[in-house]
């Protein structure tokens, strides 16, 4: 998703987001906390939730450009902020753990050129499949790179999407719509061809050691992704869900033929409220493709696992909206009993500033990014979360809603550049670091009697348990005022330590590490941070 995006798509916003009076307002007697009055949470062990998979982001765009060509020391250290799980002397993380990676399978508008359409360079990229039908595995060299520096960090779940078919499987012959008709850009005799060519990349990629999890042939199908040539912004198509069936299916057949365990990731919905509602041809998708009287129902396709992924973007406008959003999602995925993973997230829309004017903060940002992911997880019952891109070129003081490090490039040419390190990256850090695949989440509940809506402007709460005795809890105190927390501890046997790992707004509070200390009373918060505390 691009931030041209979002121009067209807020047409589809505001008739799919509309709610009922009462989710406008908290309900309920409110018993006010302080820092001398801990908000007391309970958290109960029997009582949890769903499993999480992983925490993850993506490289798009620019891992092409940095891989290839900037300096190793740089691109080393990048590779290390993101994936590393080592601390330094004091404890102090490296990096943040990240546990999955999204790799994406271009369709071939570098090769074009500026013939493709696409006005930026960086924003095309390679194809792997030739026009005359060989292969050329050396193309898409710098993320490559970045590929292989996850796996060599133990990276957990690769995962590879794709924006569009090759440009020679198109109707047009771009790597973009033309027409604004909402219909799919891949020829109607193509459909296996595009399966054939996605699990040739798979097949190759397992060869190499390196094996995706999971491959994703189709991205926020609901846009239109059409436009003028020269004006695209990147590679992407239309589809609707009996094309999203004709996919799934030529591509489930295809794997199955060439013996390979990558899973099927559907449909990266441009938006969560398309994964349940709306009466376009790409709506209400869990119904369609998980319903068993469905017609296009894929539960029993060999590669197809038990889960649907969107994306946040556009859901945030307000804190009811935020969740009744969620709240509705999680309903419907329960009802037919699968799992929601949020595979695409950065602050597209303005919901991020809070009504307030001018610009916001490294801090303020990390802030809403943190509480995005909190929403997600303790309302929407995500079972995986990924934030789209890791880097982008911007400012790396304000407004820095769209990246985790802001590059600085030094050439026209994007092959050097320098890069600096946002908050954005520790606050997805006091997640992804210490929420590991196999945790699960633990329900809580507070004394003060604030409601999820009212909850999203105090402090807000996610646990997760991983073993006997084994408790994460990330906090944000999304307040102005120093805060505490008193955790009230239900079927732990022998929790008796912890330590916490701090973001806020001071320059070396990073991921800082607290020191050990005896687990016998309240816990502090600093003012607008977010605290991961590790018991035992």
């Amino acid at each position: 998703m691009t931030k041209a995006s979002y121009n067209r798509s807020m047409k589809f916003k505001f008739s799919s987001l509309l709610l009922p009076a009462s989710l406008l307002f908290g309900s309920g007697t409110v018993a006010q906390t302080t820092a001398d009055q801990p908000l007391v949470i309970t958290v109960d062990a029997k009582k949890t939730a769903q499993t999480i998979h992983n925490i993850g982001a993506s490289g798009c765009w620019f891992s092409e450009g940095i891989g290839k060509y900037w300096p190793l020391e740089k691109r080393e250290r990048m590779a290390e902020l993101l994936f590393s799980k080592e601390r330094s002397a004091d404890g102090s993380p490296k990096g943040i753990g990240l546990s999955a990676w999204r790799f994406n399978i271009g369709g071939g508008t570098t090769e074009q050129g500026d013939s493709s359409g696409i006005k930026d360079f960086r924003k095309r990229v390679e194809c792997f499949l030739n026009p005359d039908g060989t292969y050329d595995w050396n193309k898409q060299a710098g993320y490559q790179w970045f590929l292989r520096k996850a796996k060599a960090y133990g990276v957990e779940n690769l995962i590879a999407f794709s924006n569009t078919p090759p440009v020679q499987f198109n109707l047009n012959g771009r790597g973009f719509k033309t027409a604004k008709d909402y219909q799919a850009n891949l020829q109607p005799d193509k459909y296996q061809a595009y399966a054939d060519f996605l699990s040739e990349v798979i097949k190759h990629f397992d060869a190499e050691g390196l094996h995706f999890n999971y491959i994703s042939p189709v991205n926020e199908p609901q846009w239109d992704w059409s436009n003028k040539p020269g004006e695209a912004s990147q590679e992407g198509s239309p589809w609707s869900n009996a094309d999203i069936y004709k996919v799934t299916t030529a591509l489930d057949a295809s794997l199955g033929k060439k013996k390979l365990t990558s899973q099927i990731m559907v449909t990266e919905a441009g938006m969560l409220t398309y994964l349940y509602s709306g009466k376009s041809a790409s709506s209400r998708q869990i119904q369609t493709f998980f319903d068993h009287k469905s017609p296009q129902n894929i539960c029993g396709l060999k590669h197809v696992p038990g889960f649907i992924a969107g994306h946040s973007y556009f859901t945030d406008t307000n804190d009811s909206n935020m969740v009744a959003v969620r709240r509705h999602l999680a309903d419907t995925a329960k009802k037919y009993g699968i799992e929601y993973w949020q595979s695409e997230y950065s602050m597209l829309g303005d919901g991020f500033r809070e009504g307030a004017k001018g610009k916001r903060s490294q801090m303020d940002c990390a802030l809403f990014l943190a509480k995005i992911i909190n929403q997600d997880l303790t309302i929407g019952n995500a079972a995986a979360w990924q934030f789209w891109n890791s880097w982008e070129p911007g400012s790396p003081e304000w407004d820095t809603r769209y990246y985790l490090l802001a590059l600085k490039p030094a050439n026209d040419q994007f092959t050097d550049g320098d890069f600096t390190v946002t908050k954005n990256l520790w606050a997805l850090g006091n997640y992804s670091l210490f929420i590991r695949p196999g945790m699960k989440r633990v329900l809580t509940s507070r004394n003060d009697q604030l409601d999820e809506v009212k909850a999203a402007q105090d402090v807000m709460v996610a646990a997760f348990t991983g073993g006997k005795d084994k408790l994460v809890m990330v906090v944000v105190n999304y307040t102005d005022e120093a805060r505490s927390i008193r955790p009230q501890l239900k079927s732990f046997n022998s929790i008796k330590s912890y330590r916490t790992y701090t973001t806020a707004a001071g320059e070396k509070e990073n991921l800082k590490p607290s020191a050990v200390q005896q687990f016998k009373g309240a816990i502090s918060l600093l003012p607008r941070s977010v605290t991961t505390v590790i018991f035992n």
